[in-house]
């Protein structure tokens, strides 16, 4: 395969309402970074490895009206009970805490203030400090 069809780091894309609003809340609350501010209807947030592209879409369906379909991402990372407390202490919208799952994860659910929801997870007996 040449070096053409090698994928490369993606973003997640999120129609949402109000980017402003959401920039808002992934800025302020979850400490990502927002990106392309002079842009009119997109902005780009960041944190570490994850980007999420966040679209101005005012009149699309809430993802709060779309259950299931609202999930959006799964993230992993070194320490997830911290990455939890320090969201705690941010009031984001924490829907499961940190629970050890059967699959051999230990996992937490997040949502945005539009309904779209994502799940942060770790490797159950995986720690950065065991590295």
């Amino acid at each position: 395969m040449s070096d053409t069809n090698v994928l490369r780091p993606f973003a997640f894309v999120l129609a949402v309402p109000s980017i402003e609003r959401s920039a808002a809340y992934f800025s302020e609350v979850l400490g990502f970074q927002v990106e392309w501010a002079e842009a009119s209807d997109w902005r780009l947030v960041s944190r570490g490895a994850v980007r999420i592209m966040l679209g101005g879409c005012p009149n699309a369906q809430p993802p709060s009206q779309i259950g299931d379909h609202s999930y959006f991402g799964y993230m992993e990372v070194d320490d997830v009970d911290a990455l939890y407390k320090e969201f705690a202490l941010k009031e984001a919208i924490l829907l499961m805490p940190p629970t050890d799952r059967p699959y051999g994860m230990r996992e937490f659910t997040i949502a945005t203030p539009d309904g779209h929801r994502f799940v942060v997870g770790q490797v159950i007996g995986q720690h950065k400090a065991d590295e």
